[in-house]
């Protein structure tokens, strides 16, 4: 008896965050991921912070999975005197 044929996996859509970045006073990139509580990185290169805020991504997604997932809004710029 030949073996069930298996549906093809489909392909999930890629997760997109928003990421906000600073410069710190020792010049490190630090970012962040608002929708994803706690998940941040740093480096000294913005193409090394980049790859290190997709893992850090990717940690937080394997850890705590979709729950406590925030909605980003925005940022606003505000001036005070």
């Amino acid at each position: 008896m030949p073996a069930p044929r298996r549906k093809p996996r489909a392909k999930s859509r890629p997760r997109e965050f928003h990421v906000v970045i600073e410069r710190d006073e020792a010049g490190y990139y630090v970012a962040s991921v608002p929708e994803l509580p706690g998940c941040h990185t740093q480096a000294k290169s913005l193409d090394k912070l980049m790859l290190r805020i997709r893992e850090a991504i990717d940690l937080c997604l394997e850890v705590r999975g979709s729950r406590g997932l925030s909605e980003f809004v925005g940022v606003q710029r505000i001036a005070v005197a």
